[in-house]
């Protein structure tokens, strides 16, 4: 969640604007300096008065930074039932603080799985956003890709839903979001449950629903926050419903807008 140039707001102040049942979230701080040391989808799980939450790190340390892979010795998902830190252990820096993904719910989870995405042992030249507020001319920068890594919760109501953030190498992020539909067909298969898959898929609009069946249930665009030119971010689903997208908030938290869909009723 990088913070847009000059923004205040905070995220419990976010949230309760955003006021979700479900919540996925994508670039999630656990415990890493940058974003004062705090669990920040527990700070957002107290603001939406979640009864679960989770969160799956993709990497231990700072994107950009240093950072390295998980090793088999650290939690690949930490929920409110793990062994949180002291504020000892946090303050002299002994805290192995983590970057990924992150879900809250206001309706009980059931189970949580990991999926990994695998990342591109290249990085390429990105476009951003240029100047302190972001409106400057736009520019390039290299960025190395991370590994990626997909969140599920199967949820009480018979839901399940995937949280991810897809590589930004062309090509790749189809093969993994390609991976993450393989994978939800063959859990409803098995669970019964509805699937969505929710994130951050650094596809352009329309990409991730051509020559497939899935529907995408928000379409408006989402990045950059403060000048949204193209959409990035998704809610797909491959049931039938009846749903509406949500009005588009600013809630100043993210370089990404939110997005949001009610979903009212089942077509099948």
């Amino acid at each position: 969640m990088a913070i847009p140039p000059g923004s205040k707001a905070s995220l419990p102040s976010a949230i309760k604007k955003i006021a979700p049942q479900v919540l996925a979230v994508q670039e999630v701080d656990h415990f890493l300096p940058r974003s004062n040391s705090v669990n920040q989808i527990q700070e957002i799980a107290k603001a939406m008065k979640a009864v679960d939450w989770a969160f799956a790190p993709a990497i231990i340390g700072t994107p950009g930074e240093k950072w390295r892979a998980l090793k088999d010795s650290d939690e690949s998902i930490i929920t409110a039932a793990s062994k949180a830190p002291t504020k000892t252990e946090i303050a002299k820096g002994k805290v192995n603080g983590g970057y990924g993904i992150a879900f809250a719910s206001t309706i009980p989870v059931t189970a949580y799985e990991r999926i990994e995405l695998g990342r591109s042992l290249i990085g390429m030249p990105l476009l951003v956003p240029g100047g302190e507020d972001g409106r400057g001319k736009p520019k390039f920068i290299y960025v190395q890709d991370e590994p990626r890594v997909a969140l599920v919760a199967h949820l009480e109501n018979g839901w399940s839903i995937i949280s991810t953030h897809l590589s930004f190498v062309p090509g790749l992020n189809v093969a993994q979001l390609n991976k993450l539909k393989r994978w939800a067909e063959k859990s409803a298969m098995q669970t019964g449950n509805k699937i969505a898959i929710v994130g951050d898929l650094n596809l352009p609009k329309g990409l991730p629903v051509v020559g497939s069946k899935w529907n995408s249930l928000a379409t408006q665009n989402t990045y950059p926050s403060w000048g949204a030119k193209i959409q990035f971010d998704y809610i797909l689903s491959k049931e039938a419903l009846a749903s509406k997208p949500l009005p588009t908030l600013m809630p100043g938290v993210s370089d990404h807008l939110p997005i949001s869909a009610e979903i009212l009723s089942s077509l099948d």
